[in-house]
């Protein structure tokens, strides 16, 4: 890590679905057990970070990391309309405490790929007020721990929210209708907006943005003109369409690989080129759109200010995370080394040229009440006055 600037913050990300267990109270628990879905097993208990948060914070800590992405769950804050649990506020105020006792400087995103049931009954995205009760419930979480949430991230990967859910039908709800991915689309940018909007009014000053995902879409067939048309009308709808007059303070670019766009094909994507390095989950590994997507993005005018780059097959805890382990010498260990170093290299490579690298903050670690607060006055400061295009933070995450 030496290449990285002073004060640059590396991290780990979560979703409170994939990791806290019990969310029984939302759609995706819902389409986990439900005989006509893609789901093959259970959250269930996940890796119980409910109870043991503290211990994962620690080994976040022990490995050298000093910024934590985590999300909240909707359905646990308000389990019924308009509902709201005290016990469950209090428990995230606890656990925010506890990333700054780490050291951890908080990331927390209001949204990550769950809905409470009660929403999802009515239509969820689809419902008349999701708009109005998503900026109802960042109110109220923002009133009760935005002094604790440096940054807040509204919607994580709003894009996939409404492609996989309302058009490819492998998310909740399982539709597949491009009508409705539309209507879902324009819904999720009103919600971030408004979302944001919520976010200021509460305690503290917290950053408020949205995390993007960012894929290097190319057309499989450049010389056919149907490909490369169905490629930017994909692009479109994926990424211009968020980008344009984005609302908040920062974008975070999620990157995972190249998608070759090729209408000829039945999911509209053409398999990745003979021979490709392919990952668990079968993506192509193609660490030269990292450096595009963050590109992107900084033309925008977004403000660039988070990245995440999502490591699958692995969680951020170090305890029970590989299926299949390896040897520390083994040849499996040291593929995946290199992979993993690969995107690293495009990153640093951002840092030294065509990044616009802003300030970045300082983190050195004291666990003094004081120095803490002293130094997220400084980060705060250091934020309502910046400018610049550039990155800031790192994260892995699933």
């Amino acid at each position: 890590m030496r290449d990285f600037p002073e004060g640059f913050l590396f991290g780990s990300s979560t979703a409170a679905h994939q990791v806290e267990g019990g969310n029984f109270n939302n759609d995706w628990w819902a389409w986990e057990h439900a005989p006509y879905t893609t789901c093959v097993a259970s959250s269930g208990d996940a890796i119980d970070q409910w109870h043991r948060y503290e211990e994962d914070f620690e080994l976040l800590t022990s490995l050298g990391q000093n910024a934590h992405r985590m999300s909240l769950e909707w359905s646990r804050i308000e389990p019924a309309p308009g509902e709201f649990s005290a016990a469950a506020l209090e428990h995230y105020r606890r656990v925010l405490g506890a990333l700054e006792q780490h050291g951890l400087t908080p990331f927390v995103t209001l949204h990550h790929f769950t809905l409470p049931r009660w929403l999802a009954e009515r239509g969820g995205w689809l419902a008349p007020d999701a708009v109005e009760l998503f900026a109802r419930y960042t109110e109220r979480v923002a009133a009760a721990l935005g002094d604790l949430m440096t940054f807040a991230a509204t919607i994580n990967e709003p894009q996939i929210v409404a492609l996989m859910g309302y058009r490819q039908g492998l998310f909740p709800p399982g539709l597949r209708n491009p009508i409705q991915f539309a209507r879902v689309t324009g819904r999720l940018i009103e919600a971030h907006a408004a979302a944001v909007q919520a976010v200021k009014s509460g305690k503290g000053d917290p950053q408020a943005g949205v995390c993007l995902q960012l894929p290097a879409f190319e057309p499989a067939r450049p010389e056919d003109p149907g490909c490369v048309a169905a490629c930017a009308e994909l692009v479109h709808a994926m990424e211009d369409v968020y980008l344009e007059e984005l609302a908040g303070d920062w974008v975070g670019v999620q990157y995972y690989t190249r998608q070759r766009v090729d209408p000829a094909f039945a999911e509209g994507f053409a398999p990745a080129p003979r021979g490709a390095t392919l990952t668990q989950m079968g993506w192509e590994i193609h660490p030269e759109g990292l450096h595009r997507a963050i590109a992107s993005a900084a033309r925008a005018g977004s403000g660039l200010r988070d990245r995440e780059r999502h490591r699958h097959g692995r969680r951020c805890a170090a305890r029970r995370v590989h299926a299949r382990p390896s040897r520390p010498g083994g040849a499996r260990a040291r593929r995946r080394r290199r992979r993993a170093r690969l995107p690293l290299l495009v990153l640093v490579r951002q840092l030294r040229v065509g990044g616009g690298l802003s300030p970045h903050f300082r983190d050195d670690r004291d666990r003094s009440r004081g120095r803490i607060a002293a130094r997220r006055a400084a980060q705060r400061a250091w934020l309502r006055g910046a400018r610049a295009h550039g990155i800031s933070q790192c994260f892995y995450g699933r």
